[in-house]
């Protein structure tokens, strides 16, 4: 049986990896899910992506 299409390559973590390192941020731990999304959380705790509540746009407010 074949395997189904990657997600992910091994440059898109490394990329990852290396943008995290020239801002100065220390990895404590680097997540991918199913989808291929790539979240890496910091040695200070953050994830690099703002908060659910910051997460909106013009459509959360539509009427």
């Amino acid at each position: 049986m074949a395997r189904g299409r990657s997600t992910f390559r091994q440059r898109d973590v490394t990329a990852a990896l290396k943008a995290a390192h020239a801002a100065g941020c220390g990895v404590r731990r680097l997540v991918i899910d199913r989808e291929g999304r790539i979240v890496i959380e910091t040695t200070d705790g953050t994830t690099g992506q703002p908060p659910i509540e910051e997460q909106r746009n013009e459509w959360d407010e539509a009427k």
